[in-house]
């Protein structure tokens, strides 16, 4: 008497008809005519010879949810993940509980201490089939996710942990970055909704940011596009045994949106060459167009290193992960409190190459520099020679597509991490900028060459830079330097009245 799988099948079969039967040419389940007597073998030809994939794909989702349920309990988490996205049925299917148990149970075993040898042995919970089914459709499935996710943030946070004693930033935040399988896309939409996807081509790390490049030949027509999207991307199951693909499940985190409507009005052009020009949307995003058509030829963003991981990962798809707000620390003691003990990080880089990178202590702010909201800091002061900086190295914007490369010159990035009087992160941004030649001459002697200026602003402050070109050494050199820090910021940072 025949028994078991086969049985099941057989049985099947004979109630699908003599039009399907299991081929064994190929070892899987296909149509197969067969002769039969009269008009019922001609209706059977003309049903076969439509298609032989849409023929296969009826006779899946003929079999019976048990068959499919026993082939669904071989496969690991995240297979099951891509065929629930399959249809309604698969997904109800792929998030039965009894399957989702056993890989949960098979990947998190409970542990149970045993008080009389004092060891903790683990064991394996065994539950009976009504009891886990009687869940939820799908629970164990999230229990399983959340699980998961939960462990790897517990990996993560371990790497976060020792702080760079001159950033006050994470040590290991490209390690964390890489363990995470973290990457980033942008997604273009045009006026009708459709979506273009785009995968991170390239990444450089700096030493406070990571610059992300997207090129290629694919772009769509930038005069029907509407909105920018950037977007981190993680593995929804990271396994560190397999290499994690752009096809597999993935949890999406909002960072960014950028209007482009109107894009080369709105946005302001901060360089270009023979080939490209250079448009900044902010924040820290640069979009290259080809000077011929006027079509998208690269897309670059500079993400600053303070708190990356948090923002690529614990959003939405639709929803920006909103930082947690600071609890201000009262001092009623010191008069000039919030005033002094900023530290300062400022880096310039661009395409691997970095110009400037230097640390500055104990900067400070007198009362009387207060003046219409903003707090003057000096950094490098005009008439110190011992503190103005060369920019060491061509200066400029690198870029690069699958064809051409190119240097836009006076661009580059650059990041400014100011850390409070508890070294703390008080501001950070990282952004592309252009120096922009001066009207002023040099009242320097030491300095005889064109002045150049970079300006930038955002809610929480303004910096201001003074460069001079040496003509002799062919260099650049800071002469000065200042920063602006909003007295709203400071006052809602320290719990002040400036």
């Amino acid at each position: 008497m025949a028994t078991g799988r086969g049985w099941v099948l057989r049985q099947h079969w004979a109630r699908a008809g003599p039009a399907m039967r299991p081929s064994k040419r190929s070892g899987t389940f296909t149509a197969v005519p067969v002769k039969m007597p009269g008009t019922q073998n001609v209706h059977i030809q003309r049903q076969c010879h439509k298609s032989a994939a849409s023929t296969s794909c009826l006779c899946i989702e003929s079999m019976p949810s048990e068959i499919l349920l026993k082939i669904l309990s071989y496969l690991d988490a995240v297979t099951l993940l891509c065929i629930g996205c399959v249809n309604r049925r698969f997904y109800n299917l792929a998030s039965d509980n009894v399957i989702w148990f056993k890989i949960y149970s098979g990947s998190f075993p409970c542990k149970i201490i045993n008080w009389n040898t004092e060891s903790i042995e683990t064991t394996t919970v065994s539950l009976s089939h009504a009891t886990v089914q009687e869940k939820k459709l799908g629970y164990w499935k999230k229990e399983y996710i959340m699980k998961h996710k939960a462990t790897t943030k517990t990996g993560i946070i371990q790497l976060l942990r020792p702080i760079n004693l001159y950033t006050g930033l994470p040590l290991k935040t490209k390690e964390a970055i890489k363990a995470s399988n973290l990457s980033w896309v942008i997604i273009l939409k045009d006026r009708n909704g459709k979506e273009h996807v785009v995968e991170q081509v390239d990444i450089i790390f700096n030493d406070t940011s990571v610059t992300v490049y997207w090129y290629g030949t694919s772009w769509p027509c930038l005069d029907t596009l509407s909105t920018l999207e950037l977007c981190g991307m993680t593995p929804l199951l990271l396994d560190r045994c397999k290499v994690p693909t752009k096809n597999g499940p993935r949890w999406c985190s909002l960072i960014a949106e950028y209007d482009l409507t109107n894009l080369t009005k709105a946005s302001p052009v901060i360089g270009s060459d023979n080939l490209v020009q250079l448009l900044h949307l902010d924040p820290g995003l640069l979009m290259g167009l080809w000077k011929e058509g006027n079509e998208i030829a690269f897309v670059v963003a500079s993400l600053h290193y303070h708190q990356i991981i948090e923002k690529s990962t614990l959003g939405s798809s639709t929803t920006l992960y909103v930082l947690p707000a600071h609890k201000p620390i009262l001092d009623d003691v010191d008069p000039e409190y919030g005033l002094h003990g900023f530290q300062l990080h400022i880096d310039m880089h661009s395409g691997g190459r970095t110009y400037v990178c230097s640390t500055f202590r104990n900067l400070f702010c007198r009362k009387d520099y207060i003046q219409n909201g903003y707090l003057k800091i000096m950094v490098i002061g005009l008439k110190d020679n011992a503190q103005h900086l060369p920019l060491i190295g061509k200066v400029g914007f690198f870029w690069k597509t699958s064809v051409f490369e190119g240097n836009i010159k006076n661009c580059y990035v650059m990041d400014i991490t100011v850390l409070d009087e508890t070294e703390k992160p008080f501001w950070c941004f990282s952004a592309p900028v252009y120096m922009r030649p001066s009207s002023k001459t040099s009242g320097l002697y030491d300095y005889m060459g064109c002045i150049y200026d970079i300006k930038y602003v955002d809610s929480d402050g303004k910096v201001h830079i003074e460069l001079v070109w040496m003509d002799n050494t062919k260099e650049y050199y800071i002469v000065n330097l200042i920063l602006y820090i909003s007295t709203k910021k400071v006052n809602s940072w320290y719990g002040t009245n400036y």
